[in-house]
């Protein structure tokens, strides 16, 4: 890993632990934050693929129902069938491990609209992507590939940075390129998805990216530092977007204010009035993913700040010292 992504990981890590201590949010602000990322993540990703709507008529279309007068048929179904996805993508349950059976549902989701027959079915036919030296998958080769795939995520998610984890799945599944159309759509899906279940928010790219977006994704072949640092660019992007809506950015010093505590904080104040505890219950109690906490946990235990004490079944975490 070279000195830039680094230094952006740790930057993104100090901002997520910064949007975490936000928790726990009122419902009728987490209800707008997700409507205002749903229409956000569809106008820029279908955006990005060459769909004509604005933002504004993203919205008008995925939240009201109506359609735009001159926009082709084929371009609402792609933002009403995107923004589907995505109440789907928020919706699973984020200690299930991701499946093939979710992977076709995103798309089947996003596709059955434009083609109900070929939506969530791997292709049958060859494709070849316009401006690439390098071919996708096979047609025979399809089903083995998203095995691999969807084994290799499962085992390796807790071995991975969040952010990086998410960028190599995002490109694994391009590489393999399972559907007749809609495959970059569903990888940003796959992305997002991966960065909400460990607790990181979403990542945007916007249109205007969409060159440089392009040629990461086409180096990444050869080398993937390129498409992580750009990544990891935009999910920092998002972060501070969010600080703002949040009030959490203090535009007079220039950076991210407020009384905030990172997670190992929060689970070591946790512990000093509830000793004894265990993963699952500082999850709920914390408002955190299980694989967060337990992540946290690791290196608090590391830092031989905290133990596990009793057997397995009925022990639980303490101070130490």
């Amino acid at each position: 890993m070279n000195t830039t992504i680094h230094q952006l990981l740790s930057q993104a890590d100090e901002l997520q632990a910064r949007l975490l201590a936000f928790r726990p949010m009122d419902a009728e602000t987490l209800k707008s934050l997700r409507e205002y990322y749903r229409v956000g993540l569809t106008y820029t990703s279908n955006a990005i693929e060459g769909n004509s709507l604005t933002e504004s008529e993203t919205k008008v279309v995925v939240e009201d129902g109506l359609t735009v007068d001159g926009k082709p048929l084929r371009e609402i179904y792609e933002a009403t069938g995107h923004a589907r996805a995505y109440d789907y993508m928020r919706q699973l349950a984020t200690n299930l491990p991701l499946s093939e059976e979710i992977i076709c549902q995103l798309h089947r989701l996003f596709y059955q609209q434009i083609d109900d027959a070929k939506a969530g079915v791997y292709r049958t036919v060859p494709v070849f992507i316009s401006g690439s030296r390098y071919p996708v998958a096979k047609t025979d080769k399809i089903a083995d590939e998203m095995a691999k795939l969807v084994d290799w995520y499962n085992k390796n998610e807790q071995k991975l940075h969040p952010i990086l984890l998410a960028t190599e799945l995002h490109k694994r599944f391009v590489f393999i390129h399972p559907f007749i159309d809609g495959n970059g759509r569903v990888a940003r899906l796959l992305m997002n998805f991966s960065l909400i279940r460990n607790e990181y928010n979403i990542a945007l790219i916007p249109a205007i990216l969409r060159a440089e977006y392009i040629a990461v994704l086409e180096k990444a072949h050869t080398d993937v530092e390129p498409l992580q640092q750009f990544i990891i660019e935009r999910v920092i992007a998002t972060q501070l977007d969010l600080l703002r809506l949040l009030g959490g950015v203090n535009e007079a010093n220039g950076g991210v204010s407020g009384g905030v505590n990172d997670i190992c904080t929060r689970i070591l104040d946790l512990l000093k009035t509830e000793p004894h505890i265990r993963a699952p219950y500082i999850a709920e109690r914390l408002q955190c993913s299980l694989r967060t906490i337990q992540r946290n946990l690791k290196t608090l235990t590391e830092q031989g700040k905290i133990a596990y004490k009793g057997a397995a079944k009925n022990g639980g975490y303490e101070l130490m010292g």
